[in-house]
């Protein structure tokens, strides 16, 4: 994957974080709240991992 695609990886996810919070804002139910917090972990971390694969195609792409 070349680090331009995961960068595009990283906005989707992003996007997708985006919508998640929103749920949380609309929420009042607090088992919920606790479901939707947990994803948005979930999503922040695919998000951290995104940006470290494509820091590393860069890394590599300006070496060669």
């Amino acid at each position: 994957m070349s680090a331009e695609e995961s960068l595009q990886r990283a906005e989707q996810i992003l996007a997708k974080l985006e919508e998640v919070r929103a749920r949380l804002e609309a929420t009042d139910d607090p088992d919920e709240a606790i479901v939707i917090v947990q994803e948005l972990a979930e999503l922040a971390k695919e998000v951290e991992v995104e940006l470290a694969r494509a820091k590393r195609e860069a890394e590599t792409d300006a070496t060669a």
